[in-house]
């Protein structure tokens, strides 16, 4: 696939020597022509100056032969007129805006334009190390219905089968963070000391997930 990404700072010099790892075509946008540098001398993508909602800009990096677009300048009203545009104009259905304002990013999202709020992410990632007893959403689905979250969970429930906490909590686990490494569990996966549970469910159920969470099982009838 071939993907456009607007801004060569460090996200999106990362995102662009990845992309083109796994093997994809990737051209990189951007107005200081010395921030290519950041690509390294081993990038073989396009590197094209210019402004990334220039719709001239993004023909030249292959806006229309594109399966994908990533706004990810320092700039968030750059950023999502880029996502915008690329979605509007030139029909890009996998499109995502870097927002640093989560408020903004939260309007965007509902408005079909996924987007990362980086502070919010950032500020969420601390916030689940420093106070892991509650739960702290990954993820929201545009309607806020429904979220990602990683759990506090009793450590009565260690020895106990995945299974056995879905029932009870009613959520139901997304994958376990186990010695660093993510684990894709089944029902018959026992949980052990140290693992991070991260779960889907309901977001007006959160209360009632927590509280059952933070029971063991037994306690839980």
């Amino acid at each position: 696939m071939h993907v456009v990404i607007m801004g060569c700072g460090r996200v999106g010099a990362a995102l662009a020597q990845t992309l083109e790892q796994q093997g994809h075509t990737v051209a990189v946008i951007d107005q200081d022509p010395t921030a290519f540098r950041r690509l390294g001398s081993g990038f073989g993508g396009r590197r094209v100056t210019g402004i990334g909602f220039d719709q001239d800009t993004l023909r030249e990096a292959g806006i229309e032969d594109a399966g994908a677009f990533a706004a990810v300048s320092s700039g968030d009203n750059s950023n999502i007129i880029a996502a915008r545009v690329a979605r509007e104009m030139f029909a890009i259905e996998n499109v995502a805006a870097r927002i640093y304002d989560p408020r903004r990013a939260e309007v965007y999202q509902r408005l079909g334009i996924p987007t990362v709020a980086t502070v919010r992410w950032t500020a969420d990632q601390m916030l689940r190390r420093l106070l892991p007893s509650g739960a702290e959403p990954l993820w929201r689905d545009p309607s806020g219905g429904v979220q990602l979250a990683e759990v506090h969970t009793s450590p009565a429930w260690i020895g106990h089968k995945i299974s056995k906490l879905q029932e009870e909590t009613g959520v139901r686990v997304a994958f376990l963070t186990r010695l660093g490494e993510a684990v894709l569990p089944t029902s018959q996966t026992v949980l052990q000391e140290g693992d991070l549970v991260h779960v889907m469910m309901r977001t007006d159920e959160i209360e009632k997930v927590e509280a059952a969470c933070s029971l063991g099982p037994e306690e839980g009838h």
